[in-house]
């Protein structure tokens, strides 16, 4: 799993049906510097099934690989890549880096 920030949506016409329906969400993987307080994006990008309706510049929790086609939403999907939790809060080193209301310390 990783942490990501979304930077936008992926809109398709045409795909196989078992994604018909399916939200698809640009994620920017993120790093923590526990050091500075902050994180920073990694500049790569990965397409995601989103199944719990984030939107852009929400930070979500991504998990990869055969996991991704673990939830009820991508099961009979070819699905690598799935939104599974949408951030509230995360503390490094015993400090607030990010709080979604966007008061981090």
């Amino acid at each position: 799993m990783f942490i990501a920030r979304v930077r936008g949506n992926v809109v398709t016409t045409q795909k196989v049906e078992t994604m018909t329906g399916r939200k698809l969400l640009i994620v920017e993987p993120l790093r923590v510097d526990e050091k500075q307080k902050k994180m920073f994006g990694t500049e790569k990008c990965f397409v995601a099934v989103d199944s719990l309706g984030a939107g852009t510049d929400d930070l979500v929790l991504v998990t990869q690989g055969s996991s991704s086609r673990m939830t009820s939403q991508t099961e009979k999907s070819p699905v690598d890549c799935v939104v599974i939790g949408i951030v509230d809060t995360i503390f490094a080193d015993q400090a607030e880096v990010y709080r979604k209301s966007g008061k981090a310390g």
